[in-house]
């Protein structure tokens, strides 16, 4: 017992439980992804014209003549979000609210896949059935159940402080997340764009912790 207690290490789990080059992967491809979605809402309005970041949403550059830009960079954030949810898998660090966390993932990747390939927004799309509103209200469900039972998790492996930034964020998020949506259109670019921020902060930290895992798991094995 003493033996397997000091082959756990600080991690709490045995170096062999976990691989650290998918852990180390996984964190990496989530901390991209996210860069991926900031870069585009920086880089496709010096490409899209008179394009007014308190009045226009992050949607609004997913239309149009340089959609490719922001559609990438959605593309890469659900990436980001899919490799959160496998590492999230692999690792397992609760129980049934840490499953509901990793499903969360799962779902939230691809909403936002859908959200880049349907383009129902920016352009006035009103054919057939339109689920922008739909998918935009279980994106807000769902970062706000990922935070819920997902720091109970991370709490009890020992990342004690990522737990805490993640309620801190998902707080945030859950706060802004109706004020966004009852917003008037002159605010509500601004307001998408914090909400973004605190989507990107959740998911920046998981991966953070996935990674420091794969290296601890390295380094211990």
């Amino acid at each position: 017992m003493a033996t397997e207690g000091n082959e756990r290490g600080r991690t709490g789990v045995a170096p062999t439980a976990e691989r650290p080059w998918l852990l180390i992967a996984c964190g990496a491809l989530g901390l991209g992804g996210c860069a991926a979605l900031i870069l585009g809402t920086l880089i496709a309005p010096i490409y899209v014209p008179n394009h007014d970041w308190v009045s226009d949403t992050i949607s609004d550059l997913a239309a149009g003549r340089w959609e490719i830009l922001m559609d990438i960079a959605l593309y890469g954030f659900a990436a980001g979000l899919m490799a959160t949810a496998l590492a999230a898998a692999h690792a397992h660090l609760g129980k049934t609210g840490w499953s509901l966390g990793v499903m969360s993932l799962s779902l939230l990747a691809a909403i936002v896949v859908i959200i880049g390939a349907r383009n129902e927004y920016g352009d006035n799309d009103n054919e057939g059935v339109v689920i922008h509103i739909y998918l935009v209200y279980a994106m807000g469900a769902l970062f706000t159940l990922l935070s819920a039972v997902m720091q109970a998790g991370l709490r009890s492996s020992g990342h004690v402080r990522a737990a805490w930034w993640i309620i801190g964020l998902g707080v945030g998020w859950a706060v802004m997340s109706p004020v966004f949506l009852m917003s008037p259109t002159s605010i509500d670019g601004l307001l998408e764009r914090i909400l973004g921020l605190f989507a990107c902060g959740m998911i920046a930290v998981l991966s953070l912790v996935f990674l420091w895992r794969g290296l601890d798991c390295r380094t211990e094995a």
